[in-house]
């Protein structure tokens, strides 16, 4: 058996320039854009994006080594750090094209460590003694200053989707202090303690940026923290520690996925999954924190599924080496010259590769042995429902990412995709199928969901088709089967009545004790008697509901014609002919009934003097 790689790179990436052919490659989080950057004379810069909206290519003078460089989002400023102090800005705002500025940083002897763009006009510089949040006015080729904020910083780490700053303090690093940004704002959020695990003495442990990820899961911001035991503790095995970082409010740790193993790990997510790859063994974990394992402490998460690798992934040759009949060659997964970005990308700067990642979700159904545990599984991924509209294609300039809440199989996704299929398979026991319909149905009833009428249809078709007449009788005289105009209408009616009647004979009048419990079924009920040329049962009906003064005149005697029963006519005629009398005072049809022929007819048979007389006053 071929193993299952439930994990795979997409088979469009974002392909760049590899490093051995540039001077430096960035990744810039917010826009998922990857800058090459060829020094010499003047520096040229390839950016490419998730498309080609996003790609352009520009040269800029050389004014020494790029140490990052990113565009505000739409690509409308360009900033570039190429010193400690200070960061260019570029416009390429068709407006002011090519305008250039530079802003240093404010606070005395601070060193950039890197800058953020929170807004298509607004940056947040971050230093190791703090961060400056700044204005770009690029009509005026000045920056100003919005806010600022002194706190010696280690490192940081950026959240785009939420728009969060983490800034790493304390002599170990632990200590995460927040700021959220937006319009123009910027808000000091709780600080909060990360726990290092307990070292023998003298050592000590700080937390590095390459220890903690910052992702949004399941709409909510989540700081992931990749913990390391000491191997002279009880459980050396190293473990993902969530806490959930709220806009209000201070953080508070929440999971814990427990990885089982040591090694080397890097963390992505993907359709709010939690991906742990483990590069020495090649292979790829995933958990899903809304899934509680029963014999666990409360959040304690083991893998949803066994480890695989990520599916093999082959590069195409290119270049003047390359012939064209040569088979593409595989690319080295889990290579150690790999980098991972939330919350879903691995770029590979040696091959000139980003991919997204992706969950291949048939591949797990089979991985999961407790079906009640796929099934919310399932039911909580992006991709889960054939109907569900899906949202921005990657390709798309909006990556938003919408909030979703788990999937609902509704009574039509059964019913088109497992109740209407399954009861056409020709090996299945017709017994089982209606048993299973018939246990869906009380599912719903027990609930108080209303059930929809093609599954009552469904029901009825199956006991039909297996001449099953008296279980279907005792399901709606005993109202398993709800009363519905279209159960009547669209199934019993047309199928059991029209169809089966002369097998059996209570069939129709099942139809018709069902119409009548409606109550609001009249209509139906004349037209199904009309239909049985039970022409006077028609009307007799409709005289004891109160309907009478309202019917046509010429629908009873159309019905009545078809008979060919004379008398039926005559009798239906003169009924019609009364209530013509009393209601305008006179017996005669009026034109709008379009009873002519009616009249011709009952001349033609009964004679002129049959009809009644006029009253005069």
């Amino acid at each position: 058996m071929s193993e299952e790689h439930y994990l795979e790179l997409c088979e469009n990436p974002v392909q760049f320039e590899n490093a051995s052919s540039v001077n430096n490659v960035f990744f810039d989080e917010a826009n998922k854009q990857v800058f090459a950057v060829r020094s010499g004379g003047a520096t040229g810069v390839v950016v490419k994006g998730p498309d080609d909206k996003n790609s352009v290519a520009f040269r800029m003078d050389d004014k020494g080594e790029v140490k990052c460089i990113k565009f505000s989002i739409g690509n409308k400023i360009l900033a570039v750090q190429r010193t400690p102090k200070s960061v260019d800005f570029i416009s390429f705002i068709p407006d002011y094209p090519h305008l250039e500025c530079s802003q240093e940083c404010k606070m005395k002897n601070a060193n950039i460590l890197g800058f953020c763009w929170t807004n298509w006009n607004e940056i947040v510089f971050i230093t190791d003694q703090g961060i400056e949040f700044y204005q770009v006015l690029p009509d005026k080729r000045s920056l100003k200053l919005l806010k600022s904020q002194s706190v010696n910083v280690n490192w940081y780490m950026y959240c785009p989707e939420t728009a969060v700053i983490l800034l790493s303090t304390t002599a170990q690093g632990n200590v995460l202090q927040p700021f959220a940004f937006k319009s123009g704002t910027m808000s000091k959020m709780p600080k909060f303690e990360i726990e290092l695990p307990v070292v023998p003495k003298p050592a000590k442990l700080n937390l590095t940026e390459r220890d903690i990820a910052v992702a949004t899961i399941y709409g909510q911001l989540y700081v992931m923290y990749l913990k390391h035991h000491s191997r002279t503790t009880d459980s050396p095995c190293a473990e993902v520690v969530l806490y959930q970082l709220p806009r209000e409010g201070s953080c508070k740790k929440t999971n814990v996925l427990k990885l089982n193993t040591t090694g080397k790990f890097a963390l992505n997510v993907v359709d709010n999954l939690v991906v742990v790859h483990h590069q020495s063994s090649q292979t790829s974990i995933i958990f899903d924190i809304k899934l509680r394992e029963p014999d666990c402490a409360l959040n304690v998460h083991q893998p949803v599924l066994p480890g695989r690798s990520i599916h093999p992934y082959r590069i195409p040759l290119t270049g003047p080496a390359a012939v064209p009949t040569q088979p593409p060659v595989p690319c080295e997964l889990y290579s150690s010259s790999w980098s991972v970005f939330q919350p879903d990308i691995i770029i590979s700067a040696s091959e000139g590769y980003l991919w997204y990642l992706q969950v291949k979700l048939p591949l797990t159904v089979n991985l999961l042995q407790d079906k009640g545990k796929l099934m919310d599984f399932l039911l909580r991924r992006r991709d889960c429902k054939m109907a569900t509209e899906s949202g921005p294609s990657r390709g798309s300039a909006a990556r938003e990412r919408p909030v979703r809440t788990q999937a609902v199989i509704d009574q039509s996704d059964m019913y088109t995709h497992v109740l209407s299929s399954f009861s056409e398979k020709k090996d299945t026991c017709h017994k089982f199928i209606i048993a299973v319909l018939m246990e869906y149905i009380r599912s719903l009833n027990q609930v108080q969901i209303t059930v929809q009428h093609y599954l009552y249809e469904l029901v009825i078709k199956m006991l039909v088709q297996h001449n099953l007449f008296y279980m279907l009788h005792q399901f709606l005289q005993y109202h398993v089967l709800s009363d519905s105009k279209p159960l009547v209408n669209q199934q019993l009616l047309h199928t059991a009545q029209l169809f089966h009647e002369s097998t059996y004979p209570p069939a129709h009048q099942l139809s018709l004790d069902m119409l009548k419990r409606l109550s609001t079924a009249n209509d139906e009920i004349v037209e199904v008697l009309l239909s049985r040329q039970q022409v006077l049962g028609a009307l007799r009906f409709i005289r004891s509901v109160g309907g009478h003064d309202n019917i046509s005149a010429r629908k009873f005697l159309d019905a009545a014609r078809q008979t060919t029963d004379q008398m039926l006519f005559y009798t239906i005629f003169r009924f019609f002919e009364q209530r013509n009398l009393r209601l305008r005072g006179s017996s005669s049809f009026n034109p709008g009934e379009h009873c002519e022929e009616h009249v011709v007819y009952f001349k033609q048979v009964f004679g002129e003097q049959a009809l009644m007389k006029q009253v005069t006053v």
